[in-house]
């Protein structure tokens, strides 16, 4: 049973894709999903994803609570994991042209268990990311109706019924968070119809939030008091409590941040020129991204003192005391409204996609493996996702939901690092349109990374991170295992 475990997927060379041909790589199982993807929307499917849970909700808590104007620092230490891994995803995305993301390239490379294992951390990162985000998209929204429009709305219909609290859930006066409920069920109605329209509105989306954040950073720089920075690495006060420890635990969750440019590997199985473009949509958006979330943790902490960021809505807390900036206000609670929608399509597009390949190599029931005869898209995986996530985004608090993401993602990076390094010595004859420069270097130091990072939020959550794995391995064991297309093989 074993050696069952670490059976792998045959992998081939890739053959050249061209526009509109249904190849799908050395994976089966795609040739049923439409190419219409360029470089272009690549790029922005992965703006849209990065840009925005990290700048509107999570820069404030973290700098608040962990890192003070170091902040900064945090998203250059996250960034560089995320370099690291983004470069082994380029080549994987080249190479294996399809949709299951980081789970296909561990079944390429290290066995079906570990397959497996980072698919069921797939589902953590992109169906608790989606909810995560509502949640986040949630605080904007009521924001805007009830500051801005003076439309007052319930309390208890805009936060969830459960809290974490001294390392366990409490219960709260909310009844569910009903706009986050709302956003889900939109998103999804859309990622139904299918890969292009969700494509075409994600880039209007981009181009909005991309507009707000460029004159939130222009205006906002003449505003900016030097002595906010200061001390720019709070004394520490605990564990996880600024100074360089609260710096490393701040990375960690403005790590939730990057996970867009991973997104856009799900969409490889729907790229024109796939080994071209996925290099070029993975680094293009991981690079505009880093530069622009330094530049708006730089105005943030400067306009105002770290220790009041704490909220929901940071980047609109620091343009309230400024009544000269009350437009701009507005216009960044709308680009808010609309960045994180955009995050939210782009999630909740990649999940029924990673339950699309699991399906077609036996791993999950056939049904996460229909395609719509007329959208042409994962439609079964997409509304059940879409009920999940609404579940978890009216009734699971923020900071939980945020903290699981990244740990999920994590993993899934290093084993994306650890796959590459694994296949250029089993597979050294393989074409790669791209290749991972100094592999020997690049590829472990993105694994040492990412696992570092991973264990700066293991110590608190750990329980709820063995349980959801506990969870994925009685899955596998009972349908997964037995049902595997190897197995029959």
């Amino acid at each position: 049973m074993s050696k069952s475990l670490f059976r792998v997927k045959p992998v081939e060379p890739a053959p050249h894709v061209d526009a509109g041909e249904p190849v799908e790589g050395s994976l089966q199982g795609e040739a049923t999903l439409k190419r219409t993807l360029t470089a272009r929307h690549l790029v922005l499917l992965g703006m849209g994803a990065v840009i925005g849970a990290g700048i509107f909700v999570l820069t404030g808590q973290a700098a608040a609570n962990h890192a003070g104007p170091a902040i900064m620092l945090s998203f250059v230490l996250a960034g560089f994991a995320c370099a690291l891994a983004g470069l082994c995803y380029a080549e994987f995305s080249a190479l294996l042209p399809v949709s299951g993301s980081a789970y296909s390239y561990s079944y390429a490379t290290l066995g079906e268990f570990v397959a497996w294992f980072i698919g069921w951390c797939l589902v953590l990162e992109y169906l608790f990311a989606s909810s995560t985000v509502a949640v986040g998209w949630s605080g904007y929204f009521v924001s805007f109706l009830t500051t801005t429009l003076g439309i007052p709305f319930p309390a208890e219909l805009a936060g969830a019924p459960i809290a974490w609290e001294d390392g366990g859930f409490v219960r709260t006066e909310n009844m569910f968070n009903l706009p986050a409920v709302m956003i889900v069920a939109a998103v999804s109605g859309l990622c139904y119809v299918g890969i292009t329209q969700s494509a075409f509105v994600n880039g209007i989306v981009v181009a909005i939030k991309t507009a707000v954040i460029a004159a939130f950073i222009g205006i906002g720089f003449f505003y900016v008091d030097p002595s906010n920075w200061t001390p720019f690495i709070p004394e520490n006060t605990g564990p996880g409590q600024f100074g360089m420890d609260g710096v490393f635990r701040a990375a960690t969750i403005v790590f939730f941040a990057y996970i867009g440019f991973d997104a856009v590997s799900t969409a490889a199985g729907e790229a024109k020129n796939p080994q071209r473009d996925m290099p070029i949509g993975i680094l293009g958006s991981l690079a505009i991204c880093t530069i622009i979330y330094i530049a708006v943790c730089a105005v943030l902490t400067g306009m105002m003192p770290y220790t009041e960021l704490g909220t929901a809505k940071p980047v609109a807390t620091a343009l309230e005391p400024y009544a000269n900036l009350a437009w701009l206000k507005t216009a960044v609670e709308i680009g808010a409204i609309a960045g994180l929608s955009s995050v939210i399509l782009v999630m909740l597009m990649a999940q029924p996609r990673i339950f699309y390949t699991m399906s077609r190599d036996g791993l999950l029931p056939k049904l996460f493996g229909r395609v719509h005869p007329k959208h042409q898209t994962p439609y079964v995986g997409t509304i059940i996702v879409g009920i999940a996530a609404c579940l978890l985004a009216g009734l699971m608090p923020l900071s939980v939901l945020g903290e699981l993401v990244s740990m999920g993602t994590l993993i899934a990076f290093a084993t994306v690092c650890l796959g590459v390094l694994v296949l250029r010595y089993t597979r050294p004859e393989l074409h790669r349109p791209f290749r991972v420069p100094a592999a020997n270097i690049i590829c472990p130091m993105g694994f040492l990374a990412c696992m570092f990072l991973f264990f700066q939020s293991f110590p608190e959550h750990w329980k709820l991170f063995v349980g959801w794995t506990a969870v994925g391995m009685v899955i596998y064991f009972a349908y997964g295992y037995r049902n595997s297309k190897l197995n029959r093989a």
